[in-house]
């Protein structure tokens, strides 16, 4: 499953495994994207998980997106 919206997307994310489903993430191109900090990368990685939760129609990648975004929200939480 692959999802992206438009020029203003800073990452995609995609689903990949046939077993072990879990979340892979593409950094698209654009003139500001060498100047995220990590706070942005995780943020825009949580945008794109949730945006390819709306697409899942395959139970297995929707339970592999949730934990995914439940990963990213505990480091985002966690940051200084």
């Amino acid at each position: 499953m692959n999802i992206t919206e438009g020029e203003d997307t800073l990452i995609e994310a995609r689903t990949c495994g046939d077993k072990n489903k879990r979340v892979a993430y593409k950094f698209m191109d654009g003139f500001h994207s060498l100047c995220l900090d990590k706070r942005d990368i995780l943020l825009a990685e949580i945008g794109a998980c949730e945006m390819l939760l709306r697409a899942c129609h395959d139970e297995a990648d929707r339970i592999a997106v949730e934990k995914e975004i439940a990963e990213l929200k505990m480091a985002l939480d966690l940051m200084p």
